[in-house]
């Protein structure tokens, strides 16, 4: 039996991490750009990202399902039947996609609508999210393109597609959102945009390369793209409690937001800069996390459940060990990392005990995180969806009542990610301690 080693993990876990830098770059960039355009256009773009992120993640719960699905046909050795899984998921990823694209063009300024107390964050708000909308048809296919390569433990290709929509997406900023070299200056919309279009080339890549490099025989993508819905319930039998999972999970993002935003303008603007740097952080835990689903549903199809809380652990140390130096990096000098996104001096200074405050989490979010990932990696993706229902609430709760009642500093509201990691930290444990997750079948 062979034990899963630390440069194993890592093999997976690094083209992960730096696809999620170059994505996380664009996120940098956009705020980075928009810093200098205004506050309002600042915090408008946090409130927009964490609206299309809601949506994505409908799209990235189902790439995620199909990713566990793969990867345990990767550990049974079934390789043709991952190819079906990959056509079957980006055909209804693209139903996905139009229906978000629909959702958002035509529903969101009556959603957002008198949400918002400042009028020109809402205007702002919509700005962005007309444009941000066509990106929903390229990311969605992006999905199940990165799922099928790091489900079969191939991720080195991910690296690539990453930087490159990092170069588009940083001369298109520039060129939108400023008006430059003879383009409009769209403003908060050319960052949209941008971002949008950046995503495109990165799906032009991934079709081209999977087209040239890939052993299609080998895999099963010679089925053709016939529709067959015994395989989309298959899927939608794993995904679909991730894909509600983590739509609630980011709406509570949204609320959070939201609520913030009737504590002031100011209060958004040092919220969105405080995201993007526990962003930043987060980038080795996704990675990480996103491998320790891969290496679990991988063990389970090769029947070595045993093994998998012995992997479980090595990531977890694996990730404090690349997270807590930059944790508290950022810990130390908040005011270095906050002027990434704005010349404002009373800004960042105002920034600094929120940066510290969301800097402290990660001692518990790291192996919570991890943890509560894996047992979605045995495929017991609808218990992970009731497990995560009593911290959500609790964390609602605690939003609530700092801010719409105690209307307490913004710094305080970011004790939110202490409350809710907290309690996936100890349900996770308890789970995989005394739960019978090792006979799965999917």
């Amino acid at each position: 039996m062979k034990t899963v080693s630390y440069g194993h993990i890592w093999k997976i876990a690094c083209p992960i991490l730096i696809s999620l830098v170059a994505e996380h770059l664009i996120m940098m960039t956009d705020t980075a750009f928009l810093g200098r355009v205004g506050e309002v256009e600042l915090g408008a773009s946090a409130l927009a990202g964490v609206y299309f992120l809601a949506l994505f993640m409908i799209g990235f719960g189902f790439s995620m399902g199909g990713q566990i699905l793969i990867g345990r046909r990767n550990g049974e050795k079934r390789f043709s039947e991952i190819g079906p899984i990959v056509i079957q998921g980006g055909m209804f990823l693209v139903f996905l996609a139009l229906a978000a694209f629909l959702l958002t063009r035509l529903l969101s300024p009556i959603i957002l609508n008198g949400l918002f107390a400042s009028e020109q964050v809402y205007e702002a708000t919509i700005s962005y999210l007309n444009w941000r909308s066509f990106g929903f048809f390229f990311a969605f296919v992006c999905l199940i393109f990165r799922a099928y390569f790091v489900g079969i433990e191939q991720t080195r290709i991910l690296t690539i597609s990453s930087f490159l929509m990092v170069i588009v997406n940083i001369i298109l900023n520039y060129l939108l959102i400023f008006g430059k070299c003879g383009f409009p200056e769209m403003g908060i919309g050319g960052a949209a945009l941008a971002s949008s279009l950046s995503e495109g080339v990165a799906l032009v890549f991934f079709i081209l390369y999977t087209r040239k490099f890939v052993d299609l025989k080998k895999y099963g993508f010679s089925g053709g793209f016939s529709f067959r819905r015994d395989l989309i319930i298959q899927i939608l039998g794993v995904s679909v409690w991730m894909m509600i999972q983590y739509l609630v999970g980011v709406a509570i993002w949204f609320m959070f937001f939201v609520a913030v935003e009737h504590l002031g303008e100011r209060a958004i603007a040092i919220s969105n800069i405080t995201r993007s740097l526990l962003t930043m952080i987060f980038m080795p835990i996704f990675a990480l996390s996103s491998a320790a689903v891969t290496v679990t549903s991988n063990l389970m199809g090769a029947g070595e459940q045993d093994q998998v809380m012995g992997a479980c652990w090595k990531v977890i140390r694996l990730c404090f060990l690349i997270t807590l130096p930059m944790a508290v990096a950022i810990f130390v000098f908040p005011e270095g990392f906050a002027r990434i996104y704005t010349d404002y001096d009373s800004l960042v200074a105002d920034s600094v005990l929120a940066i510290r405050v969301a800097m402290t989490s990660l001692v518990i979010s790291v192996p919570g995180f991890i943890l509560f990932q894996t047992i979605s990696g045995t495929g017991n993706t609808r218990t992970a969806l009731l497990l995560d229902l009593g911290p959500m609430l609790l964390t609602c709760g605690f939003i609530y009542g700092v801010i719409y009642y105690l209307r307490m500093n913004v710094a305080i509201c970011w004790l939110n990610e202490h409350v809710y990691w907290l309690c996936i930290l100890v349900i996770s444990l308890v789970y995989m301690k005394k739960a019978n997750w090792q006979g799965k079948k999917i």
